[in-house]
């Protein structure tokens, strides 16, 4: 089964995983967190019933009680899995991934994430080796809402943002499920039925065509701002009043605005290993200590917890807050950054011009290369600049990220695909595009 990765167990539903191993994850789930009570939430995906009946009835055949969410944003798992003190859930969801995709986001006590060294190692061990003996005292499934609580929990977030004309993509996903209940009727909506097979387009937000009705919709409305959630809502992104889409780690320089320069918060922030170096040198001033680490909730939600860090968030649209478990929210996210853009606007500042502020360097965005032999051409790529040029900090984690003293670039792994993710930042768009050609060259070289 080829499910089963660092962050969580995903894949084609029967093809990488099917309801005979959601009954055996149910199973030695229990085992693995010693636990009489699993909450269990699912997307709108059309295999998630199915993958929720065999999975709960692996989890009541090992003798633990299921507390059955419903339908869930992935956050609002987060957020029941801390506040009803449950030492398990399971949220069944394959996030931003085609229809045909689902899987299952495990978390543990205080939501704290079970990745592959955590945990679905030793599951997919024993899926592996032991067999299935049901005990006699069955488990039983009960019925658990905790929709209202989560509601006046975000909706405490919230400032008045009433000055702004803003439109929201759900993506046909979770973020339907709630949106209206906390931004209300006033922005404009597309794709905000809850629908499984996703008929507008892939809930994927970092794949340019699909922002495209959402960039049309706020140019055609002459919009302040442009909000995409993913199929799960544990992901946000943004586009300008231009209709320009905004590189994701941008925007933990604009939360900065709200928990550093508004809450007067000092401490650690943090940032992954593909973050614009601009990000920290926007908020060191206002008082952040930034850090960097791999990416993947996986990984980033348990190193800020590590580091008592106030906020943090990926290239990819995480966004960790330590008021939420220190866990991911794409809508937690997407209010404060409302209630930023809100007051900039006050000030008369646009988001564009806000980003302008920001955004100091030239950036690639990330380019993908296919290749067999990846740890080889990740160091051909270190070896070459490290010798040609002195660098001014190496990080050797999840791929290398080397910092030089006018341009830096992150080279890593796909954890799932014979990919190469590059990604590389410049003072000015002639050094940047000579050194993307030289880093062509040398994978080039390589295959």
């Amino acid at each position: 089964m080829g499910a089963f990765h660092a962050y969580d167990i995903r894949g084609i539903y029967n093809k990488d995983f099917n309801k005979d191993d959601a009954y055996k994850i149910g199973f030695f789930l229990v085992e693995l967190l010693k636990t009489d009570r699993v909450l269990v939430g699912r997307d709108v995906r059309m295999s998630s019933d199915e993958i929720f009946t065999y999975l709960t009835r692996g989890i009541t055949d090992a003798g633990a009680d299921v507390y059955n969410l419903g339908l869930a944003t992935t956050p609002m798992v987060y957020y029941a899995t801390a506040k009803g003190d449950f030492t398990a859930s399971v949220q069944i969801t394959a996030s931003h991934n085609p229809k045909e995709y689902n899987g299952l986001k495990v978390s543990g006590r205080n939501a704290e994430p079970i990745g592959y060294d955590t945990g679905l190692k030793f599951i997919e061990e024993r899926m592996k080796s032991s067999s299935v003996v049901p005990v006699k005292d069955t488990g039983r499934v009960i019925d658990y809402d905790i929709r209202k609580d989560y509601i006046t929990f975000l909706n405490s977030f919230k400032q008045d943002y009433s000055n702004l004309k803003f439109a929201v993509d759900c993506s046909n996903g979770m973020a339907a499920l709630l949106v209206k209940d906390i931004l209300g009727n006033s922005p404009v909506y597309i794709y905000d039925e809850l629908d499984g097979s996703f008929p507008n387009h892939e809930a994927n937000p970092l794949i340019p065509e699909n922002v495209v009705d959402l960039q049309n919709l706020v140019r055609k409305q002459k919009c302040d701002l442009g909000i995409i959630f993913d199929g799960d809502a544990d992901r946000v992104m943004f586009v300008d009043e231009h209709s320009h889409f905004i590189s994701p780690d941008l925007m933990i320089a604009v939360l900065g605005h709200y928990f550093l320069e508004e809450k007067g918060f000092r401490g650690n922030v943090l940032q992954d290993i593909r973050t614009s170096k601009a990000v920290g040198e926007y908020l060191a001033p206002m008082g952040a200590t930034m850090h960097t680490w791999k990416v993947g909730r996986a990984f980033a939600a348990k190193k800020l917890r590590e580091l008592d860090g106030i906020f943090g968030g990926e290239l990819a649209g995480h966004y960790y807050f330590r008021d939420f478990f220190y866990s991911d929210s794409g809508m937690l996210a997407c209010i404060l950054i409302l209630n930023v853009v809100s007051k900039m606007k006050r000030k008369g500042i646009s988001l564009s011009q806000l980003i302008g502020s920001i955004a100091t360097y030239a950036n690639s965005g990330e380019i993908n290369f296919r290749i067999e032999k990846k740890q080889e051409a990740m160091d051909a790529v270190r070896n070459f600049f490290t010798a040609t040029e002195k660098p001014v900090a190496i990080y050797d984690f999840d791929g290398y990220r080397v910092e030089f003293s006018d341009w830096w670039f992150n080279i890593r792994p796909s954890n799932t695909e014979p990919y190469l993710r590059f990604i590389a930042e410049a003072k000015s768009t002639e050094m940047l595009d000579a050194k993307v050609s030289q880093v062509r060259r040398i994978i080039e070289e390589m295959k």
